[in-house]
C-alpha cells in the first residue's frame, strides 16, 4: 500500500480528523435520508400515487448528487470517504420509519422530520467547521447542503400541510 501524502491545505491534522469525522457522519446521513427516501419511493400507495412516486424519485436521485459531493469534500481535505455500510449505519444520527403500509402523506411527513433533523445537525456543524476548526471551505460547503435541505424542507411542508 502506498503511504498517501498529507494534504497540505492550511489545516493541521487534529482539525483535518474532526472534519473528516462530521463530513463522514454527514456522509452516513445523507446515505440514510437516500434510503429512507427510496424506500418510500419504491413502496408509495394511494389516490396520490403518481405525483408522490415522480417527486420522491427526483429526491433520491439529488440526494445522491448531494452524497457524491459529500464523500468529494471529504477526500479534498485528505480524509477517508466512509463507504461501507456498517460504517453508514453505525455513525448516522438520523433514524426512519420503515414505508410499508405507510399512507403516502405520512411519508411526506416523515422525509420532512429527517430533513429538518439533518438542518439542525448541519447547522451545528457549520458553526463547528468555521469556529473551532477553522476550515471556512468545509463551513461554507455544509451551509450549501443545509440550504439544499431547507429547500426541500420547504417543498414538503407545503406539500403536506392540507394532506391529514
Amino acid at each position: 500500500m502506498k503511504n498517501q501524502e498529507t494534504a497540505k491545505i492550511g489545516l493541521g491534522e487534529k482539525s483535518r480528523g474532526k472534519v473528516g469525522q462530521l463530513l463522514n457522519q454527514a456522509l452516513a446521513d445523507e446515505f440514510h435520508l437516500s434510503a429512507a427516501t427510496k424506500d418510500y419511493h419504491w413502496n408509495v400507495t394511494g389516490p396520490n400515487f403518481h405525483g408522490l412516486h415522480i417527486l420522491l424519485d427526483k429526491q433520491y436521485h439529488e440526494l445522491d448528487i448531494q452524497i457524491d459531493a459529500v464523500a468529494e469534500r471529504a477526500r479534498a481535505i485528505g480524509v477517508r470517504a466512509a463507504g461501507s455500510w456498517e460504517e453508514l449505519t453505525r455513525s448516522a444520527r438520523l433514524e426512519a420509519v420503515s414505508g410499508a403500509g405507510l399512507p403516502g402523506m405520512r411519508m411526506i411527513r416523515e422525509l420532512l422530520t429527517l430533513h429538518e433533523r439533518m438542518i439542525v445537525h448541519l447547522r451545528a456543524d457549520v458553526d463547528t467547521c468555521a469556529g473551532k476548526l477553522g476550515d471556512a471551505g468545509t463551513a461554507d460547503f455544509l451551509t450549501g447542503l443545509m440550504e439544499f435541505h431547507e429547500t426541500t424542507a420547504w417543498m414538503l411542508r407545503a406539500l403536506s400541510e392540507h394532506h391529514d
